[in-house]
């Protein structure tokens, strides 16, 4: 009887749930066995957050087991990851578990890092300083919102990438319908802050939709590249000395993949993984793959890329593994890091709609 062979997902997001449950329909269960591998086993519709500040959703609304998303006949291992050892095909836990591996596929997202810029973590987080890309932020806003009475209410994007793009603007525009609907509109002055040279990522998108932030009345703030912020006067300070005071700040902190991409030797300055844009497979390897927001590709680090990504990404899997049990034909072309390459090569999908740092 054949070993049985690992398929090893790193991350019980959306990326990482649907490529589990595409390839166990397509893997055989004789044959492979499938484990997904996060911290917990709580999965959060990541959408909702936006609403949660405005009552639109409660907390609990956007919370479920990570389990009940998986097919039957995929693992579940709960726990932290400590690194990946390629040169071993494991994966190291915090817990000291080892875990081994055939195929190994990386889909731990990528996360706010309010520890990056100095400043947002002092005494005014989570009292005037909030972000909404967490659970736990979204909903320290909505009690925030429900106290504020009036005064300067910024929108703040630290750099890009960032999850959603367009979702800090949407914010914007909930802000402004949800203090004219509390009959306070003329008491809070807005701010929409970016590091892009307009409100939207594409300059066309800029030049033709500015009317919408103009007829809010919501101010723009460009080409604004945050050094720190000044708790003590509640201010955002750029490098250019520009300085924005504000009474409640809804900020974007800088996003980073997960940290053990970088304690294994995985990631670029940012912790996403560099990959090859048509097959995913991350360079330098091959058994290893990212997808979603853990990779470096420049699309959308959303929950709509990644399901088209892993459309595509499925084929290009069970080619590369079919390619790789072939003996190796010096006629068929060439070869990727010692393994013979995949007769078709789908290209990832998605648009760049965001600049690098």
């Amino acid at each position: 009887m054949a070993e049985m062979r690992r398929l090893l997902v790193l991350g019980g997001g959306t990326a990482g749930t649907m490529v589990a449950n595409k390839l166990r329909l397509r893997l055989g269960r004789r044959q492979w066995q499938i484990t997904v591998v996060d911290q917990d086993d709580v999965h959060v519709y990541q959408p909702g957050f936006l609403f949660i500040p405005f009552g639109t959703y409660r907390p609990d609304e956007v919370v479920k087991p990570r389990r009940r998303f998986l097919r039957r006949g995929v693992d579940l291992v709960l726990g932290e990851i400590d690194r990946v050892e390629p040169a071993d095909n494991a994966v190291l836990l915090g817990d000291g578990r080892r875990l081994a591996y055939d195929y190994l596929v990386i889909a731990t997202g990528t996360t706010p890092r309010p520890d990056q810029t100095p400043g947002m973590l002092g005494p005014q987080w989570r009292r005037s300083i909030f972000d909404f890309y967490t659970l736990e932020g979204a909903t320290a806003l909505a009690e925030a919102l429900r106290r504020f009475d009036g005064g300067r209410f910024v929108v703040h994007i630290v750099d890009t990438p960032i999850k959603c793009p367009v979702a800090p603007l949407e914010l914007a525009f909930l802000a402004e319908a949800y203090f004219r609907g509390r009959g306070m509109r003329d008491r809070v002055e807005l701010v929409y802050t970016t590091p892009l040279p307009g409100a939207f990522t594409k300059p066309i998108c800029s030049a033709e939709l500015g009317w919408m932030l103009d007829q809010r009345k919501i101010a723009l703030e460009a080409d604004f590249m945050v050094e720190r912020i000044d708790d003590e006067s509640k201010t955002l300070v750029s490098y250019d000395e520009r300085e924005i005071p504000f009474d409640l700040l809804v900020t974007v902190p800088l996003n980073m993949g997960a940290d053990f991409v970088a304690r294994s030797g995985l990631g670029d300055e940012l912790n996403y993984v560099p990959v090859d844009k048509h097959t995913f497979l991350a360079k330098g390897h091959d058994n290893i793959f990212a997808i979603g927001d853990a990779s470096n590709i420049p699309t959308s680090k959303a929950g709509s890329v990644a399901h088209f990504s892993v459309e595509v990404f499925a084929d290009n899997l069970l080619e590369h593994i079919a390619a790789a049990a072939r003996p190796p034909d010096p006629a068929a072309g060439p070869h990727v890091h010692g393994r013979q390459a995949p007769a078709r090569r789908r290209e990832g999908v998605g648009h760049a709609c965001h600049r690098h740092r």
